[in-house]
């Protein structure tokens, strides 16, 4: 693609009209056709891109829907890197209070399970420990930060309890229970307050959770591509409606989806048709519900996710709460 040719340049034109190409998942793309009322299947192979249009079929050459997705990618990268959140480090050269850079360590602060660095400024003359998120707290940021791990891989409260005295740190579950609340809670606020940039293809699946012991629909929504949890809603089994799911996922996103892929539920059909269909073709999103199990249309990523909701379900041994379901993880498992 170094030289210039015209199907290169009609391609880079479709690519930048921005309605003409929709990605039906990782290999396969779908392109409009410039003369005719069709579209083109354009997939990506170990030996390149294939495209059943006839320039490409009977002439054998790279033709213009090819390149059209090509530029498309390409596109899409650069928007992705320009979309890169930085998280700039913590400053830990001047003083918490007047920002002075005149300081100097002044001991240590010995907390229950571990020692933080204390500094002292020449300016102000007061003293201050830079434990940024853990102030206040009677464990050390490292002790905080395992338990997390533990518990959101699927140990109880207990069996974290007994790893920490292993390390030497003495904690109730109580305790753990009230640090998993609180860094949660914190978390949710921080995502709350960001637009998660995703991809243009979007998932759902539902799993059912018994509360109080009755039954109810837990709806999930995931990005495919970054696989970031969009969403999450519960409904009655009786009466459940995911389009609730779908609306909150486009608040969530400011956006909503060229390509939704469900299973066969009635719900996720009338929820696309309230949320996502329009009656413009180049605006509507396509929703695939034909799901295989094996090749490009299955569901496996959101069925791996909801694997992992299971695990944390018998580890809490059930729910009492509806709002419980949809803590079991916190807003993104990252």
């Amino acid at each position: 693609m170094t030289e210039s040719n015209p199907r290169q340049e009609k391609g880079k034109i479709i690519a930048e009209q921005g309605n003409q190409i929709r990605r039906i998942n990782e290999t396969t793309y779908s392109v409009r056709s410039q003369t005719r009322h069709i579209n083109y299947t354009v997939i990506k192979t170990n030996s390149g891109f294939v495209c059943n249009c006839p320039d490409h079929t009977f002439r054998k050459v790279c033709c213009k829907h090819i390149h059209s997705v090509e530029f498309s990618i390409t596109l899409r990268e650069q928007v992705k890197e320009q979309n890169k959140v930085t998280i700039s480090p913590v400053n830990i050269q001047v003083c918490s209070f007047c920002k002075s850079d005149n300081i100097k360590k002044s001991g240590i602060r010995n907390n229950k399970s571990g020692k933080i660095q204390r500094y002292s400024c020449k300016e102000c003359h007061k003293t201050f420990s830079l434990n940024l998120g853990f102030e206040g707290m009677k464990s050390s940021p490292e002790a905080i930060t395992q338990a997390l791990q533990l518990y959101f891989t699927g140990e109880s409260l207990r069996n974290v309890q007994k790893f920490l005295k292993l390390s030497g740190v003495e904690v109730s579950h109580k305790t753990i229970y009230g640090w998993v609340n609180k860094y949660t809670k914190l978390m949710k606020a921080y995502l709350d307050k960001i637009t998660p940039q995703v991809g243009d293809t979007w998932r759902a699946d539902e799993v059912y959770v018994k509360v109080r012991g009755e039954l109810k629909y837990v709806f999930s929504l995931m990005d495919d591509e970054t696989r970031f949890w969009i969403a999450q809603v519960a409904n009655k089994k009786e009466g459940h409606d995911a389009s609730s799911l779908f609306r909150k996922g486009k608040q969530v996103t400011q956006m909503k989806p060229k390509v939704i892929i469900t299973d066969g539920l009635g719900s996720y059909a009338e929820a696309y048709k309230q949320e996502f269909w329009a009656r413009e073709r180049e605006s509507r999103t396509v929703h695939i519900r034909h799901i295989r199990l094996q090749g490009d249309m299955n569901n496996n990523k959101m069925e791996r996710l909801n694997g992992e909701f299971r695990d944390r379900e018998k580890v809490v041994r059930g729910l009492k709460k509806d709002e419980a379901s949809l803590g079991v993880f916190p807003s993104n498992p990252i």
